[in-house]
């Protein structure tokens, strides 16, 4: 189920719930029954908790400004190994870490 938004003339925005894909572009206000268009917003993607969100949004401002410098590739945990790209002629000539 998806929330879509509606906008009233009279009474401001409202929110239904219906299928993904399903909504129709003007409902009746629940108020007033006049007919609303629905208004495309921003949708709300939320995969974590509030404060992991927090600090990814933190973690991506302060990187805008001052990127990490990587010196070493990342571990791919106890017992596994991480493949790389073969080198090419042409990759050959470029600095390595």
């Amino acid at each position: 189920m998806a929330l879509y938004e509606y906008r009233c003339e009279t009474h401001g925005n409202f929110d239904i719930q219906r299928p993904l894909g399903t909504a129709p572009e003007t409902v009746a206000c629940a108020v007033c029954g006049e007919p609303s268009r629905r208004v495309i917003s921003a949708p709300m993607v939320m995969t974590s908790t509030r404060s992991a969100w927090s600090a990814a949004i933190t973690h991506a401002e302060k990187s805008r400004y001052e990127p990490e410098v990587v010196s070493s590739l990342p571990s791919a945990g106890p017992g596994r190994r991480i493949t790389t790209a073969q080198m090419t002629p042409a990759l050959r000539s470029l600095p390595r870490p």
